[in-house]
């Protein structure tokens, strides 16, 4: 059941042999210290978590004005 395929999987990276196989995506994620795409659509195509911060900070500082 955990390796089934998602038939809706949002990420564009339809070659990848991970797409739509949630557990197998995130764990990829995981050890290459990057965020799956499901989780974080806005990131320009930086994954990357750093990016991930700096993308939360620029949102939240926004909500505070």
């Amino acid at each position: 059941m955990c390796d089934e395929r998602v038939m809706d999987c949002p990420c564009p990276k339809a070659s990848c042999p991970n797409h739509g196989i949630c557990k197998k995506c995130i764990l990829k994620h995981k050890l290459t210290d990057s965020i799956p795409y499901c989780l974080f659509l806005d990131n320009d195509g930086d994954k990357s978590v750093e990016n991930y911060y700096r993308k939360l900070k620029i949102r939240f500082e926004c909500e505070e004005k």
